[in-house]
């Protein structure tokens, strides 16, 4: 058994144990009965959230792409983004879809340097984007919440990531006697997109600003399952409190966040008076909701033809 098969069973281990842990310690037999009378025009509104939100994270990457003078059409990206989601979301896998994403970024003409700090450069807009949103929306959490040591965490946070970004611009800054490396050539060439990515106001702002518009999608989202289930909360409950759950989700200790968005969610919507099992079955339809929109990226995969196995194989080799 290697290395990442043992670190996929330990990660779905986490998520069952979470998921365990909230029903077994919460009542959610009435809550569950909130799923019989489910409104499914508000599934319908998620729906269409959505596919603002595909558009929303593809202009983000081409903006990323643009930055680091990489190029890909906006239907060709935009169908990368919708496979990448799909195994995010609806496969176990070792693999997780940003692979997926460098893998066909490539083969649509995309450099490999192109590919790699693309994809790794958008998701460092879409979290610094996140933090910015939790950030702003803050005053709002603690007139919910109170006084909480926990107002120190995100602007803790927005500090870290200023500075995880000027980490990555510093790396290009090794000693030349480790120029020989291929791992360190890629970590200069990483810091070299990073500042033309960062330290461009035009290309920094936008791809910052789409990422935490994306965050506003998502909890719009949230809102739509709740109202699906008849929960009283309202949309600034969700734009101020789903910020914080969806941070907690991009720990990469479980299953596509399936447990941690549970129990982020049930602490978080305890503080506006939904009660435990609401919120865990609110979690439990947004997550749903995700994997059933996901599904069509899958079609879009097979319809390549190419398989996991020669994503591995490129890794491999790469």
């Amino acid at each position: 058994m290697n290395k990442k098969t043992i670190f996929f069973i330990a990660k779905f281990a986490v998520s069952v144990l979470l998921i365990w842990v909230i029903a077994a310690n919460f009542e959610i037999g009435s809550a569950a009965e909130r799923l019989k009378d489910i409104q499914f025009i508000y599934i319908l509104g998620a729906f269409i959230i959505f596919i603002v939100l595909m558009i929303n994270n593809t202009f983000r990457w081409q903006i990323v792409l643009t930055a680091i003078h990489a190029h890909l059409p906006f239907a060709i990206a935009a169908k990368i983004l919708y496979i990448a989601i799909f195994f995010n979301q609806t496969l176990p896998s070792t693999i997780g879809g940003d692979a997926f994403r460098m893998f066909l970024s490539r083969k649509a003409g995309v450099s490999l340097k192109g590919a790699v700090n693309g994809v790794m450069l958008e998701r460092m807009a879409t979290v610094t984007g996140l933090i910015f949103l939790v950030v702003v929306t803050q005053p709002f959490l603690l007139a919910r919440i109170g006084d909480n040591p926990a107002k120190y965490a995100f602007p803790a946070l927005a500090g870290l990531a200023v500075l995880g970004i000027a980490f990555l611009m510093l790396l290009d800054r090794l000693p030349e006697r480790f120029q020989t490396w291929s791992l360190v050539r890629g970590l200069g060439h990483l810091a070299a997109d990073t500042k033309k990515l960062f330290l461009s106001p035009k290309y920094a702002i936008q791809a910052i600003a789409l990422g935490a518009f994306g965050n506003i999608l998502i909890a719009l989202i949230a809102y739509m399952a709740a109202m699906a289930l008849a929960i009283d909360v309202s949309v600034l409950d969700c734009l101020v409190l789903i910020p914080p759950v969806i941070l907690v989700m991009t720990l990469p200790i479980s299953i596509a966040g399936w447990g941690l968005r549970e129990g982020a969610m049930v602490a978080a919507f305890g503080f506006v008076g939904v009660a435990e099992g609401d919120a865990f079955v609110m979690s439990i339809l947004f997550g749903l909701i995700n994997v059933v929109v996901a599904l069509p990226g899958g079609l879009l995969w097979l319809k390549g033809g190419y398989t996991r196995k020669d994503i591995e194989d490129e890794i491999a080799e790469e």
